[in-house]
Formats: structure tokens, sequence, C-alpha cells
């Protein structure tokens, strides 16, 4: 049976006065923490494969593609890591929603999950005519790996195991869900070719991370979702992923058609800001949440 969501209510969060308060306070010490940890993490590897090769290390974005992604791989040991302990020291308890014996299965399912998810979305708008998809020649798969391993974990992390959980701990869980979800999609309203529409579709998919950490009490799903998702809508499909276009280099290009309009075809945001994506993000949103609802996972 899948573990419910564990809120903690030990030292820092212990029942008694200003406990919302501190929720709130602990949720920022986290999130620095974590950013913090997986930044200097991944710099130091960068800096280690440039010593190793014998040459002066400048910026991330010129290490070779092969470095960066064993810095963000290393950077997520790191502030995994770092969760772990905050959780140990601020509420007492095993860090169980990142279980490693877990996470190669469920990390494998939810790759799976967010590629087919896109797969339908791509599917519709091909055989409606709004986008058009040609071959392609490869150019590499480590960069997309590095960029879809990077958004997931950092977002994920911050997003359903420090913000969703500790606004669930300081205010209950609709209010964490509205919120998490709201966050989601307004943070990438600063993105390229952003539109309040494309926050909109990104809001209504945000059920989907949520409710595979419900369901499973983990975060392992809702990371392999979110790398699933971009690397089959970046790499694969070759399109731009929420405005930007570091990932593709795969098999594929995918663009709007001609004279489609944007609400049909994404734009430059890209598939994420149709209304193909809308519709099949709110289902799978709706899908997962019941489930969890059903199974009574909204709850501590």
């Amino acid at each position: 049976m899948a573990a419910l969501v564990e809120l903690g209510s030990e030292r820092w969060l212990k029942p008694g006065r200003y406990r919302w308060l501190r929720a709130l306070a602990f949720l920022a010490v986290l999130a620095v923490a974590c950013i913090l940890a997986f930044n200097l993490a991944a710099d130091a590897t960068l800096r280690l494969a440039a010593m190793l090769a014998g040459e002066p290390f400048t910026t991330r974005a010129a290490a070779p593609s092969g470095a960066r992604l064993s810095a963000v791989l290393v950077g997520s040991v790191g502030m995994l890591g770092t969760y772990a302990l905050a959780v140990r020291l601020g509420e007492g308890r095993a860090a169980r929603e990142i279980d490693p014996k877990r996470a190669p299965r469920e990390l494998a399912l939810g790759i799976a999950i967010g590629g087919a998810i896109m797969a339908i979305i791509i599917g519709v708008m091909w055989s409606a005519g709004w986008v058009v998809i040609s071959a392609a020649p490869i150019t590499g798969v480590a960069e997309a790996m590095k960029q879809a391993i990077q958004s997931a974990v950092i977002e994920e992390t911050l997003m359903r195991i420090i913000i969703f959980r500790m606004l669930w701990r300081a205010f209950g869980v609709w209010p964490a869900l509205l919120s998490t979800a709201i966050l989601f999609g307004g943070l990438h309203l600063a993105n390229p070719d952003a539109s309040l529409f494309g926050a909109i579709c990104l809001i209504a998919g945000e059920g989907i991370g949520a409710g595979l950490y419900l369901l499973t009490g983990r975060v392992w799903m809702s990371i392999g979702m979110h790398a699933g998702w971009n690397f089959a809508l970046g790499w694969l499909f070759g399109s731009a992923v929420s405005g930007l276009d570091s990932f593709v280099s795969g098999p594929l290009r995918m663009h709007p058609a001609e004279g489609v309009t944007t609400l049909l075809s994404g734009g430059g945001f890209g598939p994420e800001a149709s209304v193909a994506a809308f519709v099949v993000s709110l289902a799978g949103s709706l899908i997962c949440l019941t489930l969890a609802w059903r199974k009574g996972r909204l709850q501590a």
C-alpha cells in the first residue's frame, strides 16, 4: 500500500502556537539550502572535470555537454541529500519521500507517463493539422538529458516536497494545491513567448505531478513524469519547452502549421500553450487527483 504524505509533526513542526508560521519559515530554509547545495555541487563537479582535463574553468555554458550532464547528476544528489539532512534535523524523521530504494521503478514509470501524455498532446495537434513534424539529424542527447533532469529534479523537489508539503502543513491540502499550481504557472510567465493562456495550461497540468506524489507518498514518480514530459517534447519531437529551445537535438522537428492560430499551435512557447495541452493536462490532473481522493491520500 502506498504511503500517505508525511507533513512532519516533530521539532520545528510540532503542534502548537504559530505552527503555520514555523512551516513557512522552514519552507524558506529548505528551498534556499537545497538550491545552494545543487549549485555548489554542480559547480564543484565542473571545476573538477576541467582540472582533470587540464583546462581552465570559465562558465557552466562553456563546459562540454557530458561534463554538464555529470554536474547536474551530482548536483541532484547534493540537493536531495541536503533535503534529507534538513528534514532529519528540523523534523526529527527520515525523509521517506525520497526513499532511494523506490527510485528506479517509480522514476521509470513516471518517465513513461510523462512521455505518453506528451505523445497524446502532439498526436492530437499533428492529426488536426495544427503543427508540422519533419525528420531531422540527431545532433546530441546529453544536453537534452541534462536539461530534462535539471528541470525535473529542481522544480519537483521545490514544488512538491518543499512548497506544497509545507503549505499543506500550514494551511491545508486544498489551499496548498491551488497555491502551488498558480505559482508554477506564474513563474513561467518570465519565459520567452509566454502568455497568460500558456500559464493557465501549465496550471491545469499541475495536478498530475501533485497526484502522483499523493498516490505514492514519494517524489520520484513526479520527477520522472516531469523529465519524461520535457525530454519527449524537446528532444524527441523537437519543440520549444516552455519557450526554451535548449532541448532540441533529436530525430524530429516540429513547428506551427502556416496560418494556424497560436491558441492551437502554442506558438513560440511550444505545445504546452495550446488548447490540446490544456484539455489533456486538465484531464490528467483530474484523473490523478480523483484517484488520490478515492484512495484517501488527501490527508496527512
